[in-house]
């Protein structure tokens, strides 16, 4: 499912118009994106959680050369999903 299809059945779940089924997930995906970049942990209860973890820098290999390469810190994004979520998928 692509983000249009997201808004498609957004839309007709919720009885919302396009426009505004795009608007709300657009205030969503803003709103989790500006949480994480402050580092805060987003629950959903019965969904799932997300939240930020560091990555520590490390030395890698180039598998074409075998050469050592420095691969630079970094956040990255989790998500655990809930156990509503995990139940209805299995």
């Amino acid at each position: 499912m692509n983000k249009a299809e997201l808004i498609d059945a957004i839309a007709a779940e919720s009885g919302l118009s396009k426009a505004d089924a795009g608007k709300a997930l657009e205030a969503f995906t803003d709103s989790v994106t500006g949480a994480l970049k402050e580092g805060e942990r987003i629950s959903l209860v019965g969904f799932g959680s997300f939240s930020v973890d560091r990555r520590d820098a490390r030395t890698g290999r180039n598998p074409r050369t075998g050469e050592a390469i420095d691969i630079a810190a970094k956040n990255v994004v989790k998500f655990k999903p809930g156990a509503s979520l995990s139940k209805s998928v299995n």
